[in-house]
């Protein structure tokens, strides 16, 4: 869509070179389109920036889109699911994601192709392991920080979580997982990618009860596709 003077005025909020030009040279054709010219190039910098910020600060382990994928070697679920992953309606329906296969099916490419487009639709996203992420929770619980670690995640409007049930973890782990998550639960966006069922997760976490619990959240109007398939890595 293009923007006139004064709506690229406003968007980089310069009101006073927009009244200025009205005071002054309101007919002058010539400058007026010089400056939406220059203010439309200024306008895509800082929005090329701020999506290089996201895209940082994300923590993507590798950069995948949608455009790298191959359809026809996704699961029926990953194929279908494909446009309204790209519409990102779920975010603002503050619903989780959760992909749920065998290895190589595609899960981890799918979940960042999700988070890039998040990204560049100026969400704030990031990227965890679930490995990775139990540990930053158990050093923050170390270093007296974890009540500010929880608070930075409240942030973010999507949370990626991969790996899931690749190592498994003990109590006082999971119950940091399950604080994390609750503060989340139904304001925020998760996406969690796992190789087991959720009749198997509680082998990760070793207690039914806080398993349930954790399920219970995560999966409260979930979209949840089933990407069980055969692994591009043998093919």
């Amino acid at each position: 869509m293009d923007l006139d003077l004064e709506d690229l005025c406003k968007q980089l909020r310069l009101g006073g070179v927009y009244r200025y030009v009205q005071e002054y040279s309101p007919d002058n054709e010539d400058l007026q389109e010089f400056l939406i010219s220059a203010l439309q190039a200024e306008l895509d910098k800082r929005r090329m920036n701020r999506q290089m910020r996201s895209l940082r600060f994300a923590g993507f382990p590798t950069k995948k889109r949608f455009e790298d994928l191959i359809r026809d070697d996704l699961p029926q679920d990953g194929r279908e699911a494909i446009p309204a992953l790209k519409e990102l309606d779920f975010l603002k329906e503050r619903r989780n994601i959760i992909l749920i296969g065998n290895s190589g099916t595609g899960k981890t490419h799918l979940a960042i192709a999700v988070g890039i487009r998040a990204c560049e639709e100026n969400y704030r996203v990031a990227f965890r392991t679930a490995a990775g992420l139990i540990n930053e929770m158990v050093e923050a619980r170390n270093e007296n920080r974890l009540s500010v670690y929880i608070k930075q995640f409240r942030k973010i409007d999507l949370l990626i979580i991969d790996e899931l049930g690749y190592v498994t973890f003990d109590l006082t782990a999971a119950e940091l997982l399950f604080q994390l998550l609750a503060t989340r639960y139904e304001t925020m966006s998760t996406i969690i990618t796992s190789n087991l069922s959720f009749s198997d997760w509680v082998k990760v976490f070793h207690d039914r009860t806080l398993t349930a619990a954790i399920l219970d959240r995560i999966t409260h109007h979930a979209l949840i596709l089933n990407m069980n398939g055969k692994s591009f890595r043998r093919r």
